[in-house]
């Protein structure tokens, strides 16, 4: 019995955890440090005027290339807005400073470098979309 008890548990665990991250999977987030930036000639990119979307990516991700194709969309509508994609597996020094714990995480960065918005895993368009517009205001 005590078995069946754990078991259950454990279920209940992995389905609460889905959920949660069911929930919060592409929604934008503020970024906590507002003194984080990122250094335009260490990317060898120029930053947007109206925001640059700095995407963490890896090879083996499968939603990481639907959030590409999903950034390349919006900035083809929007000249203004650029899309950078940084591989994670090359540029560990990024990712620790930036502190990205799974991939896609995508930063939306400011015409000045500073990291206003992140999303984590699966991205939006809407969500992406409304925090290029907060942006932008």
């Amino acid at each position: 019995m005590t078995g069946l008890w754990i078991a259950l548990g454990i279920v209940a665990l992995a389905l609460l955890i889905g959920a949660v991250r069911r929930i919060t999977d592409g929604r934008a987030r503020t970024a906590r440090k507002s003194s984080q930036r990122v250094d335009a000639a260490e990317l060898g990119i120029e930053l947007a005027p109206h925001g640059t979307f700095v995407q963490f990516s890896t090879s083996i991700c499968a939603p990481c290339r639907a959030t590409a194709r999903l950034l390349s969309q919006i900035t083809e509508e929007n000249p203004a807005v650029a899309h950078v994609e940084i591989d994670a597996e090359h540029r560990m020094d990024l990712v620790e400073r930036f502190g990205v714990l799974r991939t896609p995480t995508v930063l939306l960065v400011d015409a000045k470098g500073a990291v206003r918005y992140r999303f984590t895993g699966p991205s939006r368009r809407a969500e992406l979309v409304d925090a290029l517009a907060r942006l932008e205001d």
